[in-house]
């Protein structure tokens, strides 16, 4: 397959926003970066304080919340992955407003903290698409009704999966994955037909790549434009692909997430300006590069880190020209410099490890941990000052959701609404 596309990104970068303001129609929300527009957003908050309603929630799952036209989104799963669900809740209250489930009769592998809920739909109003894996890519309208739904194949890897769909404009952008078939594709959002397909190259068997190192990509493709032409950037298990989304064609590609310990990636690219900085997991390198260029722009990388990382689980966010990021293993927060790589400053939390991904706020960053507590601070690249420690002693790992100055929060037990 050819992965040359004569195209030269020039001009400026821009993140794609086509969802309304206030909603949180995705993983990182509508635009996908991690940023809300919303205000008046609460700050402090606890167990008796701040929540207007809580509902509880079954199984032990990783998806995250998402919120549409005052309709919030999330997956669930028994423990077997035999039922997956997609539930609507009205947001105002919590009052369940219906529950589609997909019956699925293989065993499927997964790892004990990546059950079989893992994934986050995306909205757009009026459509809601949810990916369950092998059993299948699913859209529904708001009132429940299924418009249509894709088998895709079969994705099987011991630590199971766990990437969300990407909703732009009439397209639906899937990274699928991790297994022996990888690609990333773009789907019509009215039909479900195949609008392109592009498979990413496995090694092996797709769990251990041929150094028999493990391998697996989970992360989300992040949406946006350069100059007139829209991109989504993915990081797949060993480089980063620019893919045009008119046809899918790879417009440029960048080397560097193969690590010492395996070819992995949990974490979404952070974009910044006209660089994008994409980061390896299980201590795996980061790498960054400027969005520009064609076919191979290894060469032209900026930096690669690749000794002394932290594990990296959920996505950064970019405020100021700085990235901010909520490490698991150590639990650490910390402010990168896109440009060189370098940590400007790295501080432990007070709570347990970040599997949920950093959002910024009302000009506050929240950084949420498994033990469900949220450190609440301004964005600084010279320090951190907590303005609050907010804890629910109830463990999850998922991101918050941010509309309409509320904050909606998922552990494995409940869903909470704080305002």
């Amino acid at each position: 397959m050819k992965t040359v596309h004569q195209l030269v990104f020039v001009g400026t970068l821009t993140l794609c926003v086509d969802l309304p303001a206030e909603d949180w129609s995705a993983f990182s929300g509508g635009s996908g970066n991690g940023v809300s527009d919303a205000k008046d957003v609460p700050t402090e908050w606890g167990t008796n304080e701040g929540v207007v309603w809580k509902i509880d929630l079954p199984g032990r799952n990783n998806g995250s919340p998402v919120v549409s036209a005052e309709h919030i989104f999330l997956v669930s799963s028994d423990r077997t992955g035999h039922q997956r669900r997609l539930h609507c809740i009205e947001s105002d209250d919590g009052a369940a407003k219906w529950v589609q489930a997909v019956e699925f009769d293989e065993e499927m592998p997964t790892h004990k903290t990546n059950l079989f809920g893992g994934t986050t739909p995306a909205a757009n109003g009026e459509r809601v698409v949810v990916w369950h894996g092998s059993a299948g890519l699913y859209c529904y309208d708001f009132d429940g009704n299924q418009v249509w739904h894709r088998q895709l194949g079969e994705f099987r890897h011991q630590w199971g999966y766990g990437t969300s769909p990407v909703l732009h404009g009439e397209k639906v952008i899937l990274h699928t994955g991790p297994g022996t078939t990888v690609f990333v594709a773009a789907f019509d959002l009215a039909t479900g037909e195949t609008i392109w397909r592009v498979e990413e190259p496995v090694e092996n068997d797709g769990e251990y790549n041929d150094a028999g190192k493990y391998m697996g990509s989970w992360s989300k493709p992040v949406i946006t434009s350069i100059g007139s032409t829209d991109v989504a950037v993915c990081s797949l298990a060993t480089r980063v692909n620019v893919y045009d989304l008119t046809d899918g064609k790879i417009a440029c590609t960048c080397d560097g997430l193969r690590g010492e310990r395996g070819d992995l990636a949990y974490t979404s690219p952070v974009i910044v300006d006209d660089l994008c900085v994409a980061m390896g997991g299980f201590k795996g390198p980061a790498i960054g590069f400027r969005l520009q260029g064609q076919g191979n722009i290894t060469d032209a990388r900026l930096w690669r880190v690749d000794k002394g990382n932290p594990q990296r689980i959920g996505s950064g966010v970019a405020v100021d020209g700085y990235i901010y990021m909520a490490n698991a293993g150590p639990n650490t927060i910390e402010c990168i410099d896109p440009a060189t790589g370098e940590s400007m400053w790295k501080q432990r939390s007070t709570g347990g490890d970040h599997w949920g991904s950093m959002i910024y706020a009302d000009g506050r960053l929240y950084a949420t941990d498994q033990d469900g507590t949220t450190t609440v601070f301004r964005p600084d690249p010279k320090k951190i000052e907590p303005l609050a420690v907010n804890r629910l002693n109830d463990p999850g790992n998922s991101t918050p959701a941010v509309a309409d100055g509320t904050i909606y929060l998922r552990t494995f037990a409940h869903l909470y609404c704080i305002r």
